[in-house]
């Protein structure tokens, strides 16, 4: 197994999205407020990852640039969620460049009284898988 195809796999995984099922309708990037800054467009991005040219996402400004707004997710007619690709593949991309997980007993020590519980609860949604 190539390691394309594996990091292909393991976006997939964090996902838990089916891109094959993509019909490349472009309703996701018509939607998309970050349309113009995107090299890769979302339904682009969900085609990249059928095709396992991962390499060329990860070095892509669109890992960056999307808001993680998940307008895409919400207008995509065969529930494929662009937008969460589009975050499997950037967690992806952070992990083998090494960034450290945190565990749960490590937090309190880094949060102070302003921080809203909702982003407490988004990172650990977020970054368990």
């Amino acid at each position: 197994m190539t390691n394309s195809r594996r990091q292909a796999e393991k976006i997939r995984e964090i996902s838990g999205t089916n891109p094959l099922k993509c019909m490349k309708c472009g309703k996701c990037s018509a939607v998309c407020p970050a349309f113009d800054e995107m090299d890769i467009k979302p339904h682009q991005f969900v085609s990249y990852v059928q095709r396992e040219e991962i390499e060329a996402l990860a070095e892509s400004k669109s890992l960056w640039k999307c808001l993680s707004c998940f307008a895409c997710v919400e207008r995509c007619p065969r529930d494929v969620k662009p937008g969460v690709i589009i975050d499997a593949a950037r967690q992806l991309v952070i992990r083998q460049r090494g960034a450290a997980y945190l565990k749960a007993d490590e937090v309190p020590e880094l949060l102070d009284e302003e921080t809203p519980q909702q982003l407490l609860v988004s990172a650990f949604r977020r970054y368990r898988r």
